[in-house]
C-alpha cells in the first residue's frame, strides 16, 4: 500500500514563519509607501490650484468649497464604516477639534493657498521643508521625542535643525538667477515686484510649515486619548469648513468670486476634497498614529523634485538658484536629523531586544 508523504511540523512551521516575516515586512513597508503617495498628492494639489488661480479662482473661496465637499464624504465614510466603533464624544474632545482644525485647515490650507498665489508651488515645497525641523523642536518641547545635549546624536539632532532653518531662509530672500531661461520675456515683471512676491509667498509657505507642525503634534496628542482617526478627520473637516467660511465672507468682496465655474476651478475643488482633504489627512492621521509624529515629517523632501518636474511641465515655470541651494542646505539637515533618529531607534530596538531574551533566563532561574 503506497504511502503519501507527508509534510513535516518543522517544514510546516517554517514554512508559516516566513508567511508572516513577509506580511510583517509588507506591514512595515506599507507606512513608507502611503507617505511617498501623500508627498505626489501634495505637489499635485498645489499645481493644480496654480493652476485655478491664475484663471482668477480666489484662494479663499477655494478652501472652503474643498473642505465642504471633503465634510459631507468624510461623514458619509464615518456614518457607513465607522459608526459602531466610534468612541463616545465629549464636549471637550469636540473644543479640541474645533482648536485643530483653526490650526490645520484654516491657519494652515489659507497660508499655503495664498502663497501659492504669491509665488509657485516649487517655492511651497522647498519651504515645505521647514515642516520636519518644526516637527522636531516642538516634539522636543512636549516631549514626544528624547533629546540629551551631551550625546553626539542630539547634538547633530539640533545641528540640522538649525542648517534646514538657514535653507528655508536662503529660500525665502535669495531667489538667485533663473535655471535654463536663455531669452528674456517680453513684458519682464518689475524686478522689485516679483521679489517682494517671493518673499511674501515665503514667508507665507513658513507660517503654513509652523501650523502644520502644531497640528500634526496636537493630533498625536488626541490621537493617545481617542484613537477614531476617521471621526477626528471629519469632525475638523466640519469645523474647517465653518471657519474657513467666515474667513472668506470677511476677506472676499467680490460676491462673483463664489461662482465656480465648470473648467479647471471645479476640477481643483473635487482634487483638493478627495486628495488633498480626505485621502491625505486619512492617510496621515494613520501614520501618525502608527508611527509618530516626526516619521510622518521625514517624508517631505521628496516634494521638492516632484514639484519641480510638476511646475515646469504644466505650469512653465523656472527654477532658481536659490530655490536649489536652499532645498540642498535643507535636505541635509533634515537627514541629518534623521540619521540621528534613525541610530536612536536601533539602539532601543536592540536594548529591548536584550531584556526579552534576559527575561525567561530570569524565570526559569525563579522555578529552580
Amino acid at each position: 500500500m503506497a504511502m503519501t508523504p507527508s509534510r513535516s511540523p518543522h517544514f510546516s512551521a517554517s514554512g508559516r514563519g516566513r508567511e508572516m516575516g513577509v506580511k510583517s515586512c509588507l506591514l512595515r513597508l506599507l507606512p513608507f509607501a502611503a507617505l511617498v503617495m501623500l508627498e505626489c498628492v501634495d505637489t499635485g494639489l498645489t499645481t493644480i490650484s496654480k493652476a485655478a488661480m491664475s484663471k482668477g479662482m480666489s484662494h479663499f473661496v477655494f478652501v472652503v468649497y474643498s473642505n465642504a465637499l471633503a465634510t459631507v464624504m468624510m461623514f458619509l465614510f464615518s456614518f457607513f464604516f465607522n459608526r459602531t466603533k466610534r468612541p463616545p464624544l465629549t464636549y471637550s474632545l469636540l473644543c479640541k477639534f474645533f482648536l485643530l482644525s483653526l490650526v490645520g485647515i484654516t491657519m494652515m490650507q489659507n497660508c499655503v493657498f495664498t502663497g501659492v498665489n504669491y509665488s509657485s508651488p516649487t517655492l511651497a515645497s522647498a519651504i515645505g521643508q521647514l515642516f520636519p525641523a518644526f516637527t522636531f523642536l516642538l516634539a522636543v518641547m512636549f516631549r514626544m521625542e528624547k533629546l540629551d545635549l551631551r550625546s553626539s546624536r542630539s547634538q547633530i539632532k539640533i545641528l540640522g535643525t538649525l542648517v534646514s532653518i538657514s535653507g528655508a531662509m536662503i529660500i525665502i530672500f535669495y531667489e538667485g538667477p533663473p535655471i535654463g531661461v536663455t531669452t528674456l520675456p517680453s513684458h519682464p515683471e518689475p524686478v522689485l515686484t516679483a521679489k517682494n512676491s517671493w518673499v511674501i509667498g515665503g514667508l507665507f509657505f513658513a507660517t503654513a510649515s509652523l501650523s502644520l507642525s502644531v497640528f500634526t503634534i496636537f493630533q498625536a496628542a488626541i490621537l493617545r486619548g481617542y484613537p477614531s482617526e476617521m471621526t477626528i478627520v471629519s469632525f475638523y473637516c466640519l469645523f474647517g469648513t465653518i471657519q474657513c467660511a467666515i474667513v472668506a465672507l470677511i476677506a472676499e468682496k467680490n460676491p462673483n468670486a463664489w461662482k465656480l465655474k465648470p473648467d479647471i476651478e471645479l476640477v481643483s475643488v473635487i482634487y483638493s476634497a478627495v486628495f488633498g482633504n480626505v485621502v491625505t489627512y486619512s492617510v496621515a492621521t494613520w501614520c501618525i498614529h502608527k508611527k509618530g509624529p516626526v516619521f510622518v515629517a521625514m517624508f517631505k523632501p521628496l516634494g521638492i523634485a516632484i514639484a519641480a518636474f510638476l511646475s515646469v511641465i504644466f505650469l512653465g515655470d523656472t527654477l532658481h538658484v536659490g530655490s536649489i541651494i536652499g532645498a540642498i542646505i535643507i535636505v541635509a539637515g533634515f537627514y541629518g536629523v534623521m540619521w540621528a533618529q534613525s541610530k536612536e531607534e536601533e539602539q532601543i530596538e536592540a536594548k529591548e531586544i536584550s531584556e526579552q531574551q534576559s527575561t525567561p533566563l530570569l524565570g526559569s532561574r525563579t522555578n529552580v
